[in-house]
């Protein structure tokens, strides 16, 4: 049911919300240089404590000898060589100034970056079982030790499968009724 008390352009920012998906299958059609930034673009949007903006990224493309070697970092190696590209999220330890707060803000970002991905017709994955190897990752990519902390890797590309997913009723995330 549509709430006439909603304007069309909220509806449309609702609606990204629950169409965007997890796409781990992509074409191998590539992800052009200008749709990657609009992504990085829109992550940067995202809100931060103290609007520190602690998040940077790292952008791996097709062809880029780290893609294999993230691959070997993950058992979603295939998701990884397979991505049209591929964007590595990292809080800069030097901005951050307070963890969870932080944390939540690379949260936000990545998310902000997924909402992208599906307002420019790709199809994206937040792969969060590579950040129990982020030393080896953050060598892989030949980062100085200590310096970013790994949040998560993002591979996205031209979607090749249509995603589903199921929610739980909003009743049983509530602690108490509206």
């Amino acid at each position: 049911m549509t709430d006439p008390h909603i304007p069309d352009a909220s509806r449309a920012v609702l609606d990204a919300l629950h169409e965007r998906r997890s796409i781990r299958r992509f074409t191998g059609e590539p992800v052009t240089r200008d749709e990657v930034v609009a992504l990085l673009d829109a992550a940067r949007w995202a809100p931060s404590g103290l609007n520190n903006q602690p998040w940077r990224f790292l952008v791996v493309r097709p062809g880029d000898p780290r893609q294999e070697a993230l691959a070997g970092c993950t058992k979603y190696a295939r998701i990884v060589r397979d991505a049209g590209v591929l964007v590595a999220v990292f809080l800069d330890r030097e901005t951050c100034y307070h963890p969870m707060k932080d944390h939540q803000g690379a949260g936000a970002c990545i998310q902000n970056l997924l909402l992208a991905a599906h307002a420019l017709g790709l199809g994206a994955v937040w792969l969060g079982e590579i950040v129990n190897q982020a030393d080896q990752v953050e060598q892989v990519l030949g980062l100085p030790a200590g310096r970013y902390e790994f949040m998560a890797l993002i591979a996205a590309g031209r979607p090749a499968q249509r995603g589903s997913s199921d929610r739980v009723p909003l009743e049983t995330l509530l602690l108490e009724a509206l």
